[in-house]
């Protein structure tokens, strides 16, 4: 059974503009997606994708237009005040600024202890230890509780919002960007110790980050979002070796290649554009604008979700229509080869395609 499953999960904003009219953002479009006891799932796009908004409507931070969220079989998505409340004790989320997510005039004991006042009927002496506890956890001095937030580097102000996403033991935990404001040897420290408390707690986490190289090395499975949609999903290695998406392609080509040797032989495909409009977002597929293999039925209808070969699913008219890969990598129809050659025969417009750039030397 999955601890977290979320289906055609649908978030919209509202708001009146400036000459008195209406804008209507749907920042989440029928979002489906679980997490098992135990498991890592990366959540990646570009940013405005809806990533943030996802993680935060799982917790009902955000307003949830339609669809269901359950945690452990119960709905979330209909429940208030007390009952709300419950539940929220099983899930907590750990924000992408730890500094502006903890209170500059309060210790960092009285902010970890927070949700033990509000959730825990417990003495002081009991909150105490249990900070305490919290503080040794993730690798902090008990000592750090009566200190202030300002007196500590990014990446232990990080590791207490950590213990304090811990202080009621949950079930799953949402990291919207948690390591993304750090620099590059404390992001692996942050990693290996959300890595340690998942196997040690066994606990579940939501990784939203934009570091496709960080997602691969803490998630077992990656689903990656496009305006609002998921558009493709599967298991880590499966995705990150065999992408069924042109979207998912060109995000994993960005990823830097650490070996100087092997960088002269990378190719890299370079998205034009930015995402659409989301209060104006293109009929059919969402990325059939920027896509270089779009036909015409990719503007026409949105494609459903296709079963991968090696595990996951894809939304993309390719496996269904045309050149149909049926499941297959998306390196099969266009070999690196073959790129300026497709590029020409699609009927994507010259504006708005991926471009291959070969770093070589001319």
């Amino acid at each position: 059974m999955a601890l977290l499953e979320v289906e055609r999960l649908q978030v919209t904003f509202r708001k009146h503009t400036l000459f008195g009219g209406r804008r209507v953002v749907r920042a989440v479009n029928d979002v489906s997606l679980h997490i098992a006891p135990g498991e890592t799932l990366g959540l990646v796009g570009e940013s405005g994708s809806g990533k943030s908004t996802t993680g935060r409507a799982i917790l009902k931070l955000v307003p949830i237009e339609s669809g269901t969220v359950r945690i452990e079989g119960q709905d979330i998505a209909s429940v208030r005040g007390k009952a709300l409340r419950t539940i929220r004790s099983q899930m907590q989320m750990v924000f992408q600024d730890p500094y502006s997510s903890l209170d500059p005039s309060s210790t960092i004991g009285a902010s970890i202890s927070e949700p033990l006042r509000v959730h825990r009927a417990m003495t002081r002496a009991q909150m105490r230890e249990r900070v305490e506890e919290l503080l040794e956890l993730v690798g902090l001095r008990p000592s750090h509780a009566d200190r202030y937030p300002y007196e500590f580097s990014g990446g232990q102000r990080q590791r207490v919002v950590i213990a304090r996403a811990l202080a009621l033991n949950p079930r799953l935990i949402v990291c919207d960007e948690a390591v993304s404001a750090l620099d590059v040897s404390t992001q692996n420290q942050v990693i290996n110790l959300l890595e340690d408390i998942r196997e040690k707690l066994s606990l579940s986490y939501l990784f939203i980050a934009h570091d496709l190289a960080v997602v691969r090395h803490i998630s077992h499975r990656v689903a990656v979002m496009y305006l609002g949609h998921i558009v493709e999903s599967g298991p880590t290695q499966r995705l990150y070796q065999s992408p069924a998406h042109p979207y998912t392609q060109a995000l994993l080509s960005a990823i830097p290649v650490p070996n100087p040797r092997k960088r002269d032989q990378a190719r890299r495909m370079v998205l034009q554009g930015s995402i659409p409009d989301p209060s104006n977002p293109p009929s059919g597929c969402p990325f059939h604008t920027r896509c270089p293999y779009a036909m015409d039925v990719c503007g026409q209808s949105m494609p459903q979700m296709t079963p991968i070969d090696g595990g996951g699913e894809v939304a993309c008219h390719l496996q269904t229509s045309g050149p149909t890969l049926g499941g297959r990598c998306l390196d099969e129809l266009t070999p690196p080869a073959r790129q300026t050659e497709v590029l020409e025969t699609t009927t994507a417009r010259p504006d708005a395609v991926i471009k291959c750039v070969s770093t070589q030397p001319a």
